[in-house]
């Protein structure tokens, strides 16, 4: 590889780093070809990009990057995959949930907006991160509840103050 086309790969990881909110470094080195293939079908249909980079042209993107990665750069040891996804909780569950059947991948490291991971013991962590649109969802439910209580609650002693009432007036 020319000296330029590292300057590319950095450039171009860069702009991924910069894009995406959820980052995470994986290893899924020796798995067979079979394996490897039903995993990248799995991240295409959870709408999760895989690639494979070289650690150290990660680790100039990373420095390059405006965000701050913390000690990520220090897990870009062996093999490296990268992970990025839209949803934060994404890659975790794939990874939770590729492990039932193959003891890979195994999670360095995580960049979820701005929080720092470190180590395949967060994954349980990660795995229970709710999505913005799922805790927007569970504070308008938590806000519309107490309104529901209220209304139904009038409508039901309403029902019942008007049938006392027209009791009253036939006797």
């Amino acid at each position: 590889m020319t000296r330029e086309e590292k300057a590319t790969v950095i450039e171009d990881l860069t702009a991924q780093l910069a894009e995406n909110a959820t980052i995470y470094l994986a290893d899924i080195s020796g798995l067979d070809a079979g394996t490897t293939s039903d995993l990248r079908r799995a991240c295409f249909k959870a709408n999760i990009k895989l690639s494979v980079v070289k650690n150290t042209l990660l680790a100039k993107a990373m420095e390059a990057s405006e965000k701050e990665f913390g000690e990520l750069p220090e897990v870009l040891k062996g093999n490296t995959s990268l992970m990025f996804s839209e949803v934060g909780n994404g890659p975790a569950k794939l990874i939770k949930a590729f492990r039932k059947k193959s003891e890979k991948p195994l999670l360095k490291g995580a960049f979820v907006e701005e929080a720092i991971y470190i180590g395949d013991e967060n994954l349980d962590t990660l795995v229970s991160i709710k999505s913005k649109e799922e805790m927007i969802g569970e504070i308008i439910g938590l806000l519309q509840s107490p309104a529901k209580n209220v209304i139904s609650g009038l409508k039901s002693g309403g029902g019942k103050l008007a049938g006392i009432l027209k009791t009253l007036s036939e006797r």
